[in-house]
């Protein structure tokens, strides 16, 4: 029996001291960003069983003879969500992690505390770059190629080192198309000639003017009205004119616009429609008060790349001087079958093993790969280890390794009296 209370002192005293030291370890990384929490469950190592009067008795006549930890299951409880003033300080609402590049194999964490290098490169704090989809719209001389609102987040083993260049150009795009608004009245004296005007894009990336003149004509036909309308493509300075074309708009009795024979002109190079409208849609001739003409036009000058951010999609937005923006990859969130199988590598990164399974991407109805879960810009997720539960458990432990320890001393002193006794 006394053999017997040592090995279960013994074995306790392991046990607590090994509990101790995880509960420390969690209290010490409360304010690591994405620390996962372990804790600790003991199980008895084996038992003797004492016979008694009846097998039907109720009374449990079983002693335990030790104490081992039986496992340390991770904790996978969201974290506090914490503010920042950083877009590319992440946090992932919900399951998963994100990916980062390890020297071999990827590595997993929570710590979405992320930041553009010197090359504009998307690293941790240490310099690991984290892993994603690359748009694959920018050219090999660094010209953005298409404009997306998303990329499509790729097949789980094409995931790669999201990398961006130091320059970006986003291409002038020509404007292709102008419409004009406009009242030009009955042509009322000191209203015979109405101008309105539009600011177009042109292949070389210059902002040029194209102006219509309104003449009411000389010969009308009643009962509606008609008008003769000059166009005139021009740089701004207004001292180079690239094309001229002419035209006659007619109008009903009513001032809807019924028939129009300009339809498009040259803008250095490029050819652009012009959309006079139909009906009272556009340009109208009404018995009312003239009302300045006015455009729309498409088109966008070009632009040099401001910087990156990341938005709450976890996609990586390029912003351009022209105002116009661009995602030009994705952030990748990685999901695993068994996420306590994962084998922590230090306070907030793991490596899958053959517990935890393949990481894998969830998909959509169609099939596509996604997310999954939200990831949240301007947040970190802290530890999601309670300071209040670890305190309380810690006292637990150390009460139980204090009795355990006094098992010991019990023993001994039992041990040395029967020695006694011997003597």
């Amino acid at each position: 029996m006394m053999t017997q209370a040592f090995y279960s002192g013994l074995s306790g005293l392991k046990s607590n001291s090994y509990g101790i030291d995880a509960v420390s370890d969690n209290l010490a990384n409360i304010n690591t960003v994405g620390y996962r929490g372990y804790s600790t469950e003991f199980s008895s190592m084996f038992e003797s069983y004492i016979s008694t009067a009846t097998t039907s008795s109720s009374v449990n006549s079983s002693i335990g003879v030790g104490v081992g930890i039986q496992a340390t299951p991770m904790m996978t409880g969201n974290g506090e969500l914490l503010l920042s003033d950083r877009s590319t300080d992440l946090a992932i609402n919900g399951d998963g992690w994100f990916g980062v590049q390890g020297n071999k194999d990827p590595i997993y964490t929570r710590d979405g505390a992320f930041q553009f290098d010197a090359n504009d490169d998307l690293v941790t704090a240490d310099g690991f770059h984290i892993l994603g989809s690359m748009g694959g719209n920018i050219s090999a001389d660094n010209v953005l190629t298409a404009t997306l609102d998303e990329v499509p987040l790729g097949a789980i083993g094409t995931q790669e080192k999201l990398r961006f260049p130091k320059t970006l150009t986003y291409p002038p795009e020509p404007t292709t198309q102008a419409k004009f608004f406009a009242n030009l009245g009955v042509g009322k004296e000191g209203y015979e000639v109405i101008t309105a005007g539009a600011s177009v894009i042109d292949p070389t990336n210059a902002k040029n003017h194209l102006r219509l003149e309104f003449t009411r004509s000389a010969v009308q036909n009643p009962p509606g009205s008609q008008w003769d309308v000059v166009a005139t493509t021009q740089n701004l300075e207004g001292n180079i004119v690239y094309d001229t074309q002419t035209g006659k708009v007619e109008f009903d009795a009513s001032g809807a616009l019924v028939s129009n024979t300009l339809t498009s002109i040259n803008n250095n190079g490029a050819q652009v429609t012009i959309d006079l409208g139909t009906g009272y849609d556009g340009i109208v001739s009404i018995d009312r008060e003239i009302v300045p003409g006015s455009s729309l036009a498409d088109g966008t000058i070009g632009g040099d790349l401001e910087g990156y951010a990341i938005n709450k999609n976890a996609e990586v937005i390029a912003t351009f001087t022209n105002g116009r923006q661009s995602s030009v990859g994705k952030i990748a969130v990685f999901h695993f079958q068994n996420d306590q199988g994962l084998d922590r590598l230090n306070g907030s990164r793991f490596q899958e093993t053959s517990n935890s399974g393949k990481a894998f991407f969830y998909t959509d109805s169609s099939g596509k790969s996604v997310n999954g879960s939200d990831v949240i810009n301007f947040t970190l997720e802290n530890s999601n280890y309670d300071i209040t539960s670890g305190l309380t458990e810690l006292i637990i432990l150390q009460r139980a390794y204090d009795s355990n320890s006094k098992v010991v001393t019990t023993a001994d002193q039992m041990l040395q009296k029967a020695l006694d006794m011997d003597a």
